[in-house]
């Protein structure tokens, strides 16, 4: 009985020890803090993402903290610096302290002025701020902007004191930057798209029927499902106070080439798109739109592809938050296993257009 014990803590920590050495191999920051590995012939003791030249495996032993590793004559690394906090882990801290001085700050701050906070060039900070943000200090201050002037154009009396709330001092600053953040005018947001005009055309095609809305700057919405009613419900809910127009002529050739594209996604899509959504769901949809035809990725591979790998999770409620289906082929992501997950059009749908993308 107790042989029978000690085999299986000598497996159990033969496993672990597999586990460990693959991670050094690989400079897994992922598993600093869980434990620091010695080498014999040097006599320091590392952390696994060190990215020192790698050891020979008989040279290596591995140890449960940094004191475990001084307890038996071994010395912190100079270059990893086990004791501290991981260079990643300082720098994410840098990057959350840039983030709040944006946060707070009336006017967006330089990127000078910012770097030099960091303690960092504006070179080197703003690829660390990108690396670990997944957008560039520029672009994550205009987020900003865009998440507070939406919601002070919701409570405040009139657009102008939402405009100087937000930090805008210009109008035509403010007036030039708001159609595109807002996909309307700062009025018609205010009213809940009252008097923003959306052409829609509701048609069937092989994947059932389907619902094409536009405003005056591109494709808002392609809509798919069983009940053309419920498709303009759908759209109703999107824009409640817009003034919703059936199609007109030259509106039902826009029609066609949506269903073209449905039918046939090699063909592309050669009309504007008025995709409206946060800077993090842009980076997921652009992402999305440059999967070609007839393959799939993960979503951790997306979430790789934008530069935030650790943001699987939010890639999965960008994919779900699409309204423009097919054009940004949010059906083209599955399970890390290739099998298929939720679609907002239906499991079925997204199964019928990955095997007919395959076959063509």
């Amino acid at each position: 009985m107790i042989g029978a014990e000690i085999t299986a803590e000598k497996s159990e920590r033969d496993s672990d020890e597999a586990k460990y050495w693959d991670a050094v191999k690989r400079r897994d920051r992922r598993f600093d803090g869980k434990f620091v590995y010695s080498v014999a012939t040097t006599g320091v003791y590392c952390r696994p993402s060190c990215p020192a030249r790698l050891a020979k495996r008989e040279n290596v032993t591995f140890h449960a903290s940094c004191e475990a590793a001084e307890q038996v004559g071994f010395r912190a690394c100079k270059r990893c610096k086990p004791k501290e906090l991981a260079l990643h882990d300082r720098y994410a801290a840098k990057v959350a302290q840039a983030c709040r001085r944006i946060e707070e700050a009336e006017e967006p701050p330089k990127l000078e002025e910012l770097a030099a906070a960091a303690e960092l060039s504006p070179f080197h900070f703003h690829r660390v701020f990108k690396a670990i943000a997944g957008l560039t200090p520029k672009a994550y201050a205009a987020a900003r902007r865009q998440k507070k002037l939406r919601e002070h154009l919701k409570r405040s009396r009139s657009v102008t004191e939402a405009m100087y709330e937000v930090g805008f001092n210009s109008s035509g600053r403010f007036y030039a930057t708001s159609s595109e953040t807002l996909g309307m005018t700062p009025t018609a947001f205010r009213g809940g798209g009252a008097h923003a005009e959306m052409k829609f055309a509701v048609g069937e095609c092989s994947l059932g029927s389907i619902l094409v809305a536009a405003s005056d700057k591109g494709i808002a919405a392609i809509l798919l499902g069983e009940d053309p009613e419920a498709l303009v419900h759908q759209l109703e809910d999107q824009f409640p106070k817009a003034t919703l127009v059936g199609a007109d002529r030259e509106f039902e050739t826009v029609m066609a080439q949506v269903i073209g594209m449905v039918e046939a996604p090699e063909r592309g899509l050669d009309l504007p798109l008025d995709v409206r959504g946060t800077v993090f769901q842009h980076l997921v949809w652009q992402a999305l739109r440059e999967i070609p035809v007839g393959t799939t990725v993960t979503y951790s591979e997306i979430a790789e592809r934008i530069g935030i790998p650790k943001s699987v999770r939010a890639v999965a409620g960008a994919c779900a938050a699409n309204k423009i289906a097919v054009a940004i082929p949010c059906h083209r992501v599955v399970r890390s296993d290739g099998s298929l997950s939720g679609y907002r059009w239906g499991v079925e749908r997204k199964r019928k257009l990955i095997a007919r993308e395959a076959k063509r």
